[in-house]
């Protein structure tokens, strides 16, 4: 009886004893297999932190280059520009149109190379331009000898950032096309709205249609360029 009680302790003490190393064995793979994790974050933290790192770099690398290469010019643009303006003001004489139009359009260079450089300089992205500044861009155009007119229909709303910038960019780049290719046009812009899109169609009323664009259908270059490609 005794031996027979003895050996159930005996077995008892052997389940307590082996769940008990069970127990300590899962612990030691769960801190295992949490050490791994971190690991494995860690070495993922430290890829992105260098990808960041050669990204900000060769980032830096191209607004200096800008900066050489760009900021000089079209300060003299401006300076130029300002001088001319100037000297006819001051014989009394009218301001050709054109010339105020390269004043304005230096002086919207240089402050659109401004933010390009703070954006290549800092750590987010962005871009300060938007549908926010189509009436200036209107006014440019307008000035330089390009009527234009803007219909928006649709619910007009916030859109995201690079939608916005993307949206200013094509409008920005067609006008500039109408402007050296159409002659003696008149542009509009038509800006629809739908809770899920925007579409954008410029059109112009001269001898060689250079731009539309809702889908990206229709566009054809007038000659070379990279305006279109970067429109598409």
């Amino acid at each position: 009886m005794r031996t027979d009680r003895g050996r159930g302790m005996f077995s008892a003490a052997g389940w307590v004893i082996s769940a008990g190393v069970m127990a300590v064995t899962f612990r030691m793979w769960q801190l295992h297999v949490r050490e791994v994790e971190q690991r494995a974050e860690e070495a993922e933290r430290t890829r992105e932190d260098a990808a960041r790192r050669r990204a900000m770099e060769e980032r830096l690398r191209i607004a200096r280059e800008l900066h050489d290469s760009l900021t000089h010019t079209i300060s003299v643009i401006c300076i130029q520009a300002g001088v001319a303006v100037h000297l006819a003001r001051k014989r009394g004489e009218d301001v050709p149109p054109a010339l105020l139009a390269i004043q304005e359009a230096g002086a919207e260079a240089a402050r659109e190379l401004r933010t390009t450089l703070s954006v290549l300089r800092s750590e987010e992205d962005g871009d300060s331009s938007g549908l926010g500044q189509l009436d200036r861009l209107v006014a440019r155009a307008t000035a330089a000898g390009l009527p234009v007119t803007v219909t928006v229909t649709g619910a007009e709303r916030a859109l995201p950032p690079e939608v916005d910038q993307a949206a200013y960019r094509i409008v920005q780049e067609a006008l500039t096309n109408v402007g050296r290719h159409a002659g003696n046009a008149c542009a509009s812009v038509h800006l629809h709205y739908t809770p899920a899109a925007l579409s954008v169609q410029v059109d112009d009323d001269g001898a060689v249609p250079v731009a539309g664009a809702g889908a990206g259908a229709g566009l054809r270059p007038a000659g070379p360029g990279l305006g279109l490609i970067g429109m598409r």
